[in-house]
């Protein structure tokens, strides 16, 4: 992916922090999602937001994209919304399964999600190449693209069966570099506050439907995303700490093992996946496509109005990963309009 941030958008704070908040996400009209209730093997529940329009005549034998989003993103997110609508204009049907507890309701068992929840990944996409008929391409957003590649290094070949392509953004494929790096500075002050402002009320929410599961008291107590995973992420999971649970989930040491054809887009300047924990040629498989260009942020890549957009958007990014899944389709499901 060849890319430069905008002049006034320098940094990647900036260009985190605006495609996020201001980055226009579509060019017509707001995505529209059905939302479907999936019953869990053991007896939870997960929601997933299928986008009701797409320009296809037959979405059953089109591309399904499914993209998994980040730490407590959703279908709402910039970048759930700005990839619903490249799918659209492509034909494509998509959808975003949201994981436990990020759906706007609280899940039942006494577990959440975590970075790398591979079975949860497995199950769901599993269910998604039952159902539809068309070819199967999957994103992970950060979170949940570390979940993904994780998966995907894995189930080695045997991911070929499940999906056509994958692709990872902005993940912590280190995920003890990215969190040693999140707890920093202006990273602990703004993402970690973040995060925390939502994830503490959930855990706590949590807590009170299964009494004594953690301690209530050190969970307040909670300054940053390292000592948050050490009380309730890691031993709801089955990790020891987080010490265990960032090394034990992290994608990077597995991603020699991909068999699948993979792309990790990471930016240099992502505040919190620092450059020098990424992934080189030498540590993944010969499916796996490095991106790394040097500006972008944190699931930015923000773009300049062009080509009909009235105003900077963050368009330009899942256009390009798109462009990449297409090309592993097979011929029959190939003949799209890429530029929408």
């Amino acid at each position: 992916m060849n890319y430069n941030a905008p002049w006034w958008l320098p940094g990647g704070n900036l260009q985190t922090i605006w495609a996020a908040l201001r980055g226009l996400r579509y060019l017509q009209s707001k995505p529209l999602f059905r939302r479907e209730r999936w019953r869990t093997p053991d007896q939870d529940f997960v929601d997933v937001d299928w986008l009701t329009e797409s320009s296809c005549t037959d979405a059953k034998a089109q591309p399904l994209l499914v993209v998994f989003h980040g730490l407590e993103g959703s279908s709402s997110s910039h970048y759930a919304e700005a990839f619903a609508d490249v799918a659209s204009s492509l034909g494509w049907a998509f959808a975003v399964p949201h994981f436990r507890g990020c759906s706007g309701e609280l899940n039942l068992a006494p577990r959440a999600y975590h970075s790398g929840d591979f079975e949860e990944i497995d199950w769901m996409l599993r269910r998604f190449k039952a159902m539809h008929a068309g070819p199967l391409l999957a994103v992970g957003i950060s979170l949940g693209g570390n979940a993904l590649m994780r998966w995907a290094g894995e189930l080695e070949n045997a991911a070929d069966d499940v999906v056509n392509a994958i692709s990872s953004i902005c993940s912590p494929l280190d995920l003890t570099a990215s969190g040693k790096a999140i707890g920093k500075g202006f990273n602990r002050q703004t993402y970690t506050r973040m995060f925390l402002a939502t994830m503490v009320p959930k855990a706590l929410q949590k807590w009170a439907q299964h009494p004594h599961l953690f301690s209530r008291e050190a969970l307040l107590a909670a300054r940053d995303l390292y000592a948050f995973d050490d009380i309730f992420t890691a031993p709801l999971h089955g990790f020891k700490d987080t010490d265990d649970y960032w090394f034990r989930a992290s994608a990077k040491p597995h991603m020699q093992s991909i068999a699948v054809p993979a792309l990790a887009l990471n930016a240099r300047n992502d505040p919190f996946v620092p450059a020098a924990s990424l992934p080189g040629i030498g540590d993944v498989s010969a499916s796996v496509t490095l991106w790394q260009p040097g500006q972008g942020g944190h699931v930015g890549f923000p773009a300049d109005s062009e080509d009909g957009w009235p105003h900077a958007h963050v368009r330009a990014m899942p256009m390009a990963v798109c462009e990449f899944l297409a090309q592993h389709l097979p011929s029959t499901a190939r003949s799209l309009n890429i530029h929408g």
